[in-house]
């Protein structure tokens, strides 16, 4: 592969480039074989919430979906970072029924939620946010269903140790093709285990997700249609992985992670992507994968006509008048012979 061959997301201010950020990607089949990249195809960074969708699986593979009566709008919380919106807390408060336990047994700390709407109300309430509004309450609240469903203790159900946690390790391990002690591990943001391992197969895990959903398979099929019917529930409204798959009608499902990451699956192409923005930055994350997906014919130009705020974002100022725009130069190249 030539190393040159680079993505960016450039930032522009009256006209004129100010700020770059570099991406690199990896597009994989489900054998495995990289169809196409930039930048570094091999980076090593962390999965962080794109895992998700992963982490869900266990859920319907041991039986938790069918014992607990879980619905497809309960499990696409459960693979989201979503808004804490009141619809988003209301599902969440709903899983932990089902799993007898309460809220306080969340090991995520609070945070304000990110819907303005949910956040002006807590504020003029005078009331501070709660473990609810954190954006991975629904997966938590899926960790202590499955630790239920298994008859394991579900205090700290968080902790590398755990045997939730070590579940999921094997089913990241499985997808991704990779000995569970060569991927290494750190504490994500809302103080479960992360994943760090390369690009290539974090796309690899993607692809083979969606060819087993092309073939059927239950439990991937689940996870799928659940994110794909509810994509409310993955992100929230006005948000990338929402838009992008309602956009997309079920021929995809997208899940953002922390520090620039974002991965896709495509059943019909039966091809997974794997992306990190080298420096982090959340804005540069809508636009390089809407223009990756564009790249690789993808998603329709009308797809990304219908998502161009997304993909060509407005920079505004604080009095919220327009200044600049965000924009991709994406160049992907498939790897050398």
């Amino acid at each position: 592969m030539n190393e040159a061959t680079e993505c960016s997301i450039e930032v522009t201010r009256g006209g004129v480039p100010e700020s770059r950020h570099r991406v690199h990607v990896a597009v994989v089949d489900a054998e495995g074989r990289l169809r196409a990249g930039a930048g570094d195809p091999d980076l090593i960074t962390f999965f962080r919430s794109a895992a998700k969708p992963l982490q869900a699986l266990p859920l319907v593979e041991d039986g938790a979906y069918d014992r607990y009566g879980l619905t497809p709008e309960e499990l696409a919380l459960c693979c989201g970072s979503h808004s804490g919106s009141a619809d988003h807390t209301g599902v969440a408060t709903r899983i932990l029924e089902k799993a007898a336990v309460t809220s306080d047994a969340l090991a995520c700390g609070p945070h304000p939620p990110f819907d303005d709407d949910a956040r002006r109300k807590l504020e003029e309430a005078h009331l501070e946010p709660g473990r609810l509004h954190n954006n991975c309450s629904g997966k938590h609240a899926g960790m202590m269903m499955l630790a239920r469903a298994h008859g394991w203790e579900p205090a700290e159900y968080h902790r590398p140790e755990h045997p939730v946690q070590r579940r999921l390790l094997a089913e990241v391990s499985r997808w991704t093709r990779m000995p569970e002690e060569a991927i290494a591990l750190a504490t994500d943001g809302c103080g479960v285990p992360c994943f760090a391992l390369p690009l290539r197969q974090m796309a690899l895990s993607f692809a083979a997700f969606a060819a087993a959903v092309r073939a059927g398979e239950r439990s991937p099929t689940v996870v799928f249609e659940a994110m794909t019917t509810h994509p409310e529930m993955v992100a929230g409204e006005g948000r990338i992985c929402t838009e992008l798959m309602r956009q997309a009608a079920g021929r995809l499902f997208a899940k953002v992670g922390a520090e620039g990451v974002y991965c896709v699956g495509v059943p019909g192409a039966e091809l997974g992507i794997a992306l990190k923005v080298e420096d982090g930055a959340a804005r540069a994350v809508a636009p390089a994968i809407l223009g990756v997906l564009r790249e690789l014919d993808l998603i329709s130009e009308d797809d990304y006509g219908a998502l161009h705020h997304h993909a060509y974002p407005e920079l505004l100022n604080t009095r919220g008048e327009p200044v600049g725009q965000i924009r991709p130069a994406i160049a992907l190249q498939a790897p050398d012979a």
